[in-house]
């Protein structure tokens, strides 16, 4: 079937777009085989975001592959817009996989984020799909970057969460923060686990922020076209990263459904049980970490 055949265009707020593709029972889009694209995002449901004012649009991630990336640029041409720039939340592929779509734009990136593609480049050019040509981010920036999206104030945030990388989209006027994968639902993915204590420290950081809502790369697509999630879905990945922390040397940890049990019951995340691969793989990770210390 057409890789965009399962692709749904949100509108949670008036000029916010969400391009979101996935969670759908038995349906795959690349293979049958393994692969990064229908076993990894696509299972988990993905959505890649664009802020749109005054015929100027930016792009927060190029989606799992060209031909999303394309049909995200032929609706905000359709939408009158004539200035298009891109932001990468992190390195991951299913973020950049359509860079090549928006090569004539500006892609905008944390410089840690162009070192770690320039880093990993041969692999995401030989992936399953593979992404080639892998086109790179053309301006980089540390720490903060203040942008305009025709009236509207954008600012782009370093917070070392899920990767190293991580660069969130915080809308200081909605109080609106468009998250990448520094926070999922329901369980973050340990791509570093050597790393989690940071990722810990940072997501308290993030608390501290006045956020009224929350539009993550990795959710509920309901929950996403109706204004997102609240802040204790930054409680929840931060719960499940601490208790996944004290419980790795010793205790037995049973299944997602279990371990995340309270922050279900309270609907701070949404159980969906594919995310139970995702638990488990956190928890090899974890252990391996904690053996090699």
């Amino acid at each position: 079937m057409p890789e965009t055949s399962t692709l749904t265009i949100l509108q949670p707020y008036p000029g916010i777009f969400a391009y979101y593709d996935g969670r759908i029972a038995g349906s795959r889009l690349h293979s049958e085989g393994p692969n990064w694209l229908d076993d990894g995002a696509y299972a988990l449901g993905v959505a890649s975001y664009a802020i749109v004012d005054d015929g100027e649009a930016l792009v927060y991630d190029t989606h799992i592959s060209v031909a999303h990336a394309e049909a995200i640029r032929a609706h905000l041409e359709g939408l009158g817009v004539t200035s298009i720039r891109v932001v990468l939340s992190h390195w991951h592929k299913d973020h950049v996989a359509g860079n090549a779509v928006f090569a004539d734009c500006e892609i905008i990136a944390l410089a840690l984020t162009a070192e770690r593609l320039a880093e990993n480049r041969a692999k995401i050019e030989t992936a399953t799909p593979p992404i080639h040509p892998l086109v790179m981010p053309n301006r980089l920036f540390e720490g903060r970057l203040d942008l305009k999206v025709g009236h509207r104030k954008v600012e782009l945030h370093h917070f070392a969460i899920h990767s190293a990388d991580g660069n969130v989209l915080w809308l200081p006027d909605e109080k609106l923060l468009l998250a990448g994968d520094t926070v999922e639902d329901c369980a973050t993915f340990i791509a570093e686990a050597e790393h989690v204590a940071t990722h810990i420290a940072e997501l308290k950081r993030l608390r501290d922020w006045p956020i009224a809502r929350i539009l993550p790369s990795h959710g509920d697509r309901d929950r996403i076209a109706t204004g997102g999630y609240g802040v204790a879905l930054i409680d929840a990945n931060r719960s499940y990263l601490e208790r996944l922390t004290d419980a790795v040397a010793n205790d037995p940890i049973g299944p997602l459904k279990d371990f995340a049990a309270d922050e279900i019951a309270a609907g701070s995340i949404l159980y969906f049980a594919p995310y139970e691969e995702v638990h488990d793989s956190n928890v090899a990770r974890m252990r391996a970490a904690a053996k090699s210390i």
